[in-house]
């Protein structure tokens, strides 16, 4: 079999599966599978990028995601006035004088003479620079989330369209990569992995706790759509129009149609981000950095600068992220911080890389699909299995209690089983790298 149709043949199976959840189940649960694929994609495309291109080993995904997440709030909401005029411009005012402090702490590590003095004056400027801070940021995040905190609390955002918040929140991600780069680069790839896991419980923990910023655990519901309301569609005489001659109810083709758009959007943007990936594998950079990962020594001794080329790729693949999790968000339709835990949002997603195929863009793409259908499908199958498999038993019998109890743990058991059976049979993955 060649490699064109073992590739067709993997796409093909997953196309089936989605399919098939649409006749058993429902095509509300076929589309659900098949947009959070897409975006399970694009996780997958910035992660092997990292990966697969140059051997960073970055289990901070997570918080890439949810910065991702954090600009569709920035962005799309409106602002709140009345919390802009109690306390915006202290907490605006605040943060400058933050980064200036930053700065200032820089420039005095650059200009002023190595000894005991430069560690003064550093020490002297962030002492001071923070109690300044916090001396201007508390009042104004007090007045700010005493405005109407059952409902609002907090800034609001900018009142953009929110499309606009998707390459936004890949910038807010690339940023933020770059900052953790030029710190975490240089470390050894199981402290990367250390300092990234950490940075991204930070960026979660200051989500969490910071109402001003989107309200914290309080949730940010009600974003804008790309896509029209369900409820407008219903009240539309030439939408009901149109699908009761294709002998279809009004309120289930609303639900589709709208689910259409959001994939159609997606696989825009999952095509589009593939196309960019493939070139760049195939440049002369993405040679340069598949040379530096399998063997850093030699691509120094040929001049490359290996920390500036990693701190590159760790910013792009990140910018993905970041992308993937403002699409998240956007289909969801809420901000929730409480909802972003490693296993969903890093574990997944690096099965998703080593199953498809570490080093290949095809397969990341197809782990993406295949791995985030296993994740929603299995639990409703193990179940309908221990029901079939205790038909038998007697009510109330423990064996039978047990297994259905058990039931709700097939994600995990299969997920590592899987993982397990690929890195047996297949440990360069569906679609190895070529």
């Amino acid at each position: 079999m060649t490699d064109t149709i073992r590739n067709i043949a993997y796409f093909g199976m997953v196309a089936f599966l989605i399919i098939a959840t649409g006749f058993i189940q429902s095509w509300n649960s076929a589309l659900f599978v098949l947009n959070f694929g897409l975006i399970s994609a694009i996780m997958a495309l910035g992660v092997n990028l990292q990966w697969g291109f140059a051997g960073l080993f970055n289990v901070g995904i997570m918080g890439f995601v949810a910065l991702g997440g954090l600009a569709t709030v920035l962005v799309s909401m409106p602002p709140e006035g009345e919390a802009w005029a109690a306390g915006g411009a202290r907490v605006v005012l605040a943060l400058v004088l933050g980064a200036a402090t930053i700065v200032g702490a820089i420039l005095a590590y650059s200009t002023l003479p190595k000894g005991r003095l430069r560690a003064i004056g550093m020490i002297a400027i962030l002492i001071v620079g923070f109690f300044v801070y916090r001396a201007v940021f508390d009042g104004g995040v007090a007045a700010v989330e005493a405005i109407n905190p059952a409902n609002a609390g907090y800034l609001g955002g900018l009142g953009l369209p929110v499309l606009i918040a998707w390459p936004v929140g890949g910038l807010l991600a690339a940023g933020a990569a770059w900052i953790i780069g030029k710190t975490a680069l240089g470390l050894r790839s199981d402290y990367l992995a250390i300092a990234t896991l950490g940075i991204a419980e930070i960026i979660i923990a200051v989500m969490k706790n910071e109402d001003w910023l989107a309200r914290g655990v309080k949730n940010v519901v009600g974003l804008p759509r790309p896509a029209p309301y369900e409820i407008d569609l219903q009240n539309d005489p030439a939408f009901v129009e149109r699908v009761a001659g294709m002998g279809l109810d009004p309120v289930t083709a609303s639900t589709l149609w709208v689910k259409l758009i959001y994939a159609g959007l997606f696989a825009a943007v999952l095509i589009g981000l593939f196309l960019l990936a493939q070139r760049a594998l195939h440049s002369p950079w993405g040679r340069m950095m598949r040379a530096i990962r399998d063997n850093e020594v030699a691509a120094e001794a040929m001049g490359k600068d290996v920390t500036a080329r990693h701190l590159q790729v760790f910013v792009l693949g990140s910018a993905i992220c970041g992308i993937a999790g403002a699409m998240m968000t956007t289909l969801d339709g809420q901000l929730t911080p409480g909802s972003y835990q490693p296993l969903r949002f890093t574990f997944l997603v690096w099965v998703m890389v080593i199953v498809g195929g570490s080093g290949n863009n095809l397969g990341s793409v197809l782990g993406g699909f295949l791995i985030w259908w296993l994740w929603v499908m299995v639990e409703p199958i193990g179940l309908g299995l221990m029901n079939l498999v205790t038909a038998g038993m007697a009510e109330g019998y423990w064996l039978r209690d047990h297994l259905l109890d058990s039931a709700a743990h097939m994600r995990l058991l299969t997920m590592g089983l899987v993982l397990l059976l690929v890195l047996r049979f297949s440990p360069r993955g569906l679609i190895p790298e070529r």
